[in-house]
């Protein structure tokens, strides 16, 4: 008999992006690992060198996934407004 969860899963927040791109070393990560898939690399470069990443999707949820694995705190998200 397999468990049931105690809380019912939150609801996705809507989100919003900021990325410091004069921080950014370009490793990527935040891009991998975004579940929603709504970044990807610039083809322009930042003061450092580095290509950064861009939102190219509206679908952020608000994970923090991409604040918590750069090394660079170059990126995190904050709540939007909710369009229902």
């Amino acid at each position: 008999m397999q468990r049931a969860p105690i809380f019912p899963e939150p609801i996705p927040v809507p989100g919003v992006v900021h990325i410091k791109s004069e921080h950014c070393k370009g490793c990527e990560l935040c891009i991998d690992y975004c579940p929603t898939k709504i970044l990807a690399l610039s083809e322009d470069f930042n003061p450092k060198g580095y290509h950064y990443p861009v939102v190219i999707g509206e679908n952020c949820i608000n994970c923090q996934a991409c604040y918590t694995i750069c090394p660079e705190f170059a990126i995190f998200a904050t709540p939007g407004t909710s369009a229902d």
